[in-house]
């Protein structure tokens, strides 16, 4: 009886004073209130009544807590949560909202769409609550700059991308006013530091600096729902006239960009080239760079870090760019790599005239020790003296008798010779090796050891996402074996190298191995010879064949392959026991 007069005395009156309750839901309780950032003020005539003051809704999500219970855009707030805050600041009754935790009790009253215009007027300023604490994964990301000249100026402009799709490049100057605008609007948000304003012209490492900078803020407060879902920022994020133009370079591929890529010692390189560029160019733009030796170009490659670590050759008709922007995080902030390409040691040394050519083999050798790739044995503090003296041809002279180096090893995978467990491949100039191990990848003592005489045919079959060769072992049948890897094409490119450099070695009377004798079996003396292609030209028409099969004959070589034996292993790969 008594709920029925007051829901009458409601109806009767539109604008009295209303209790509502509100539970929170998944974005919050879906309003947004602004008012007075100062406590107290002079009394105003709201409905009739006198009122001190008082914050109200500014906006209200639809379907959300706050519509669903009845609360209406421009209702002013005389209690939260039991206590009255007329005259109170915006900050109190925030707090005062935040500390109900999922429940909220408020006692409003709505005013006409005249009074609420009359009273806005009358507000010289005021603040907003928003809920902030409604966080989410955005893929907003910067990873790239490039330099832009427009009327004569030349300056750097920020490419913004949501996920792979670039769409907008924006100056530091433009991310500075979107700071500024944002602090206006969200005033009680404790923004993230912003990268200050440098009055002089920044080098590379500067402007990559802010970069980083930029991103780290950028996440930051977009990661914020209301504010990454606001006016300011989705006018932020929209395409200008310039932006237009700049699609427009995108479709036909004529747009710059600028690639970082990881050069041996870990220290980050920046390149220019065409968006849609293919390896090839990318390459030869780095090789410029870093002013390699035309007779060293061919020894060096680009290529891709993948999330497990492992390097992997790019192709010749993949696209950097794509690469690097598809697997860009703000913790790695590239996945392209220069590292050399070569298995013949010989030839190594044959560019110890190359400056740029010997600090790049240095600086690859101490981070594969680094990184285990190399097991140093006896020769570690040899090898750090050597370093620390920066002897860095000495340096190269002994980590090239060290066990790994110039030898990939793959990460263990699945070979249809075993029954049970995985393989991890490795390749060398010695040879194709197949170490046994776990499912997990933990070594077992069988392994097998092909000498390249003894492959006759190899191929990568993309259908069944292989590396597969054929082998044959003295009198018996040739065998094929399938290794299936992630990085089967690259382990083709490999074998195809390999092959390629055997080839040649016989050809211009060059020894495999490292000379001077640092090993028992390696030869005494270095043979000459220069690889005068560039690079990939070498491997080119192998590398578009399906299937490889060896084009020369071990009875006409000028030199033969060293021999290694086979251990814990027999006939297991004919038993199909790897």
């Amino acid at each position: 009886m008594a709920d029925d007069e007051e829901a009458d005395a409601r109806q009767a009156d539109p604008y009295g004073p209303r209790l509502i309750e509100l539970f929170r839901g998944e974005n919050g309780f879906g309003f947004n209130v602004r008012g007075q950032v100062s406590e107290g003020g002079q009394l105003k005539s709201i409905n009739g009544e006198l009122y001190a003051p008082l914050q109200h809704v500014s906006a209200v999500l639809e379907s959300g807590p706050a519509h669903n219970g009845g609360v209406r855009i421009g209702d002013r707030i005389l209690e939260v949560n039991g206590e009255n805050v007329e005259g109170a600041t915006h900050k109190h009754v925030v707090n005062l909202i935040k500390k109900g935790g999922d429940k909220l009790t408020l006692v409003v009253i709505s005013v006409s769409s005249h009074e609420a215009e009359k009273l806005e007027s009358e507000s010289s300023s005021g603040g907003e609550y928003y809920d902030y604490t409604d966080k989410r994964a955005v893929p907003l990301s910067i990873p790239e700059t490039r330099q832009v000249v427009s009327n004569g100026e030349t300056y750097v402009v920020y490419n913004i991308y949501y996920g792979d799709k670039h769409i907008c490049s924006r100056r530091y100057k433009e991310f500075s006013n979107l700071h500024n605008q944002l602090k206006k609007e969200f005033r009680d948000f404790q923004f993230p530091k912003f990268p200050g304003k440098w009055p002089f012209h920044l080098s590379d490492q500067q402007i990559e600096a802010r970069r980083k900078a930029l991103e780290s803020y950028f996440d930051q407060v977009n990661s914020v729902k209301v504010i990454g879902e606001s006016d300011i920022m989705v006018d932020f994020l929209k395409s200008s006239e310039n932006q237009l133009q700049q699609e427009k370079e995108e479709e036909d591929g004529s747009m710059k960009v600028e690639l970082r890529v990881f050069l041996p010692d870990d220290s980050i390189t920046t390149v220019t080239v065409l968006k849609c560029h293919k390896t090839v160019q990318v390459y030869q733009a780095m090789t410029e760079k870093l002013n390699l030796d035309q007779d060293s170009i061919s020894n060096f490659a680009l290529f891709e870090i993948g999330d497990d670590g492992f390097e992997r050759k790019l192709e010749q008709n993949e696209f950097p760019h794509n690469l690097y922007i598809k697997s860009y995080t703000a913790s790695s902030t590239t996945c392209l790599a220069f590292r050399k390409w070569i298995f013949t040691l010989a030839r190594e040394v044959q560019m110890n005239n190359d400056e740029s050519a010997v600090n790049l083999l240095y600086t690859q050798a101490v981070s594969d020790l680094r990184r285990r790739k190399l097991s140093p044995g006896k020769n570690l503090q040899k090898l750090k003296d050597l370093q620390a003296a920066n002897k860095k041809k000495e340096y190269l002279d002994v980590a090239r008798t060290l066990d790994g180096y110039a030898t990939v090893v793959f990460p263990h995978c699945g070979c249809d010779a075993r029954r049970t467990g995985h393989v991890i491949v490795s390749i060398g100039l010695n040879c194709f090796q197949l170490q046994a191990c776990s499912s997990e990848g933990e070594k077992e003592e069988q392994e097998h050891t092909f000498n390249w005489e003894e492959l006759t045919q190899w191929e990568a079959d993309r259908e069944a996402m292989a590396f597969c060769f054929e082998y044959k072992k003295g009198d018996k049948k040739p065998k094929w074996v399938k290794v299936y890897s992630t990085y089967y094409v690259y382990m083709n490119a490999c074998v195809d190298r390999v092959m390629a450099e055997i080839e040649m070695n016989n050809k211009d009377g060059i020894l495999p191995l490292y000379p001077g004798g640092m090993k028992a079996n390696m030869p005494s003396e270095e043979a000459t010879g220069d690889i005068t292609d560039s690079q990939e030209t070498e491997i080119s028409a192998a590398s578009n064949q399906k299937s490889h099969t060896k084009p020369y004959s071990a009875k006409n070589n000028k030199f033969s392959m060293p021999r290694t034996s086979s251990k814990n292993f027999n006939s297991a790969i004919e038993d199909e026991d790897l």
